[in-house]
């Protein structure tokens, strides 16, 4: 019997089809392991979320930290696998480019550089991957790209709140900052709102402000370089000293944290995140910390990516100062609210902190 063409076209598509349901569907590309150092590629469609780290470790219980819990964070809230999520610790500055481009090459939807040294590397990535989102921590956008979000923050509101805080706390008249280089805008906008908050409350206070004299790829990652400069000013007659430079400011106050009086007539302020949470090394000296809010910042606009209203230029995180902790009684009511005045007036606009003048 002769079949028509119609007949013949459906026993072939029947036939095509049981072959097909008898071959076993392609294995699934593992994700990359959140602690190696390489990206791997994932499965078309899926969102994923890669961080580089400026030179320095991820877990420096400072700025590289908080951003990748923004990440991770944000992967929580969205529902994320762990394999949808990685980052990579950059060793050496030159290694910028090649660790985003890794990222890139593995089809991330969202690449988080942490570190106003890979604002340039960034920049370049952005231009060639349109499609790619790019979150700048500490990058200020001079040149606004759609798919690059500068996350910045009024540093020197949160260093003016911690010189407010050590200008009333100290008794000797003199204060400290053991700082990373003064090649990053936002360490000297630390510092110089730091300078300025002390001054409102004493005009005649001594601040000795220590920048780290070497190069980026060193000044955030010598702790030994931070306990020396610390215990210099301590010697110097600095009863609070502020730590603000990863692990070079975290060697800081674990210098403070064992000097005699620590916690009673020394104290030490820390940075980025309540260090209190992330120092603990420090509780015996740790009064609060200078913060700039990057983990939440992060996960605003990693969410934003996802829903397709990511804002392209400079997005500002908030700054704040942490909770006192510990020492919370023996701050006085007077002084609380003196901080809380002068955080208000830093938010209207009231009280300028003299950066950038």
């Amino acid at each position: 019997m002769k079949l028509s063409r119609i007949t013949t076209l459906v026993i072939f598509l029947t036939t095509l089809a049981l072959l097909l349901a008898a071959c076993p569907a392609p294995a699934a590309v593992p994700a990359a392991d959140t602690d190696a150092g390489a990206a791997d590629s994932g499965a078309a469609g899926e969102f994923k979320v890669g961080l580089v780290t400026d030179v320095g470790r991820v877990n420096d219980r400072s700025f590289n930290q908080s951003a990748w819990e923004g990440v991770t964070a944000s992967a929580e809230g969205l529902g994320l696998a762990e394999d949808d999520i990685k980052y990579i610790e950059t060793q050496d500055a030159k290694d910028y480019a090649d660790n985003i481009q890794q990222f890139v090459d593995a089809g991330y939807n969202v690449i988080v550089t942490v570190g106003f040294a890979l604002g340039d590397a960034t920049n370049v990535a952005a231009k060639e991957n349109p499609d790619v989102f790019f979150i700048g921590v500490d990058q200020f956008q001079g040149e606004t790209l759609p798919n690059v979000a500068g996350l910045i923050f009024n540093e020197d509101h949160s260093g003016y709140l911690a010189g407010v805080l050590a200008g009333s706390l100290s008794k000797t008249g003199t204060i400290a900052a053991v700082l990373g280089t003064d090649l990053v805008p936002p360490v000297v906008a630390f510092n110089e709102g730091y300078v300025a908050g002390a001054k409102s409350v004493n005009a005649d206070i001594n601040v000795i402000s220590t920048y780290h004299p070497g190069e980026i790829s060193q000044a955030f990652v010598d702790p030994e370089w931070g306990a020396a400069t610390a215990k210099q000013a301590l010697d110097q007659g600095a009863d609070v000293i502020f730590g603000a430079g990863g692990i070079t400011g975290n060697g800081a106050l674990q210098e403070i944290a064992t000097a005699d009086g620590a916690g009673e007539t020394v104290f030490c302020i820390g940075v980025d995140t309540d260090q209190w949470n992330t120092v603990p090394a420090a509780h015996p000296c740790l009064v609060s910390s200078a913060m700039k809010l990057i983990t939440p910042g992060v996960v605003e606009l990693v969410n934003m990516a996802n829903d397709g209203a990511f804002p392209g230029g400079n997005y500002f995180g908030k700054a704040d100062l942490a909770p006192f902790h510990d020492f919370d009684d023996m701050i006085p009511q007077e002084l609380k609210d003196l901080l809380e005045e002068t955080k208000a007036g830093l938010i209207d606009g009231s009280i300028d902190t003299g950066y950038g003048n």
